[in-house]
């Protein structure tokens, strides 16, 4: 019988960099738990942690960006996933730019969205939030490089506390 630990360690999603904004607060994070969850209308989830200062911005904003990376960005996947915007200000290290609504959109992104908080779901330590699109950009589709998945990031201490 494969237990739920043994399940989840086969799993290698797609990471992302989601950024919030929100009184006059900048904050973003590396997301493992992400997925579309809506053919009609379309829409995307993203789980934040409660432990997470991009959650507590997260929570009042009605927007939020959604980045995919490349896999070679381990840096900035490392800054995102590794720092914590409890101590360090992550966008005075990265080119960025504002977005609809004053989202922060990441230059150096392959490819994004900016979506509206359409709902939050208590999951447990984490925190959904639907999406509904509202812009994206990016590269082509048929352009795309390989992106930055979970066995990419597994040398990244999270900057928050894990239980």
């Amino acid at each position: 019988m494969v237990t739920m630990d043994a399940f989840i360690e086969r799993l290698n999603p797609d990471m992302y960099v989601v950024t919030a904004f929100a009184g006059g607060e900048r904050a973003g994070c590396l997301v493992g738990f992400a997925s579309q969850c809506s053919i009609q209308p379309v829409r995307f989830v993203v789980w934040l942690s409660k432990a997470n200062h991009t959650f507590r911005v997260a929570r009042s904003a009605d927007r939020l960006a959604v980045h995919l990376l490349r896999r070679e960005q381990t840096e900035l996947a490392a800054l995102f996933g590794g720092e914590t915007g409890d101590r360090v200000d992550k966008f005075a290290r990265v080119a960025w730019r504002t977005g609809p609504d004053g989202t922060v959109v990441l230059r150096d992104a392959p490819a994004w969205f900016v979506g509206a908080v359409e709902q939050r779901v208590d999951g447990g330590d984490h925190v959904g939030f639907v999406l509904t699109p509202l812009e994206s950009g990016g590269e082509q589709p048929g352009t795309m490089p390989a992106m930055f998945r979970l066995s990419d990031a597994r040398g990244i201490s999270p900057g928050h506390p894990v239980d």
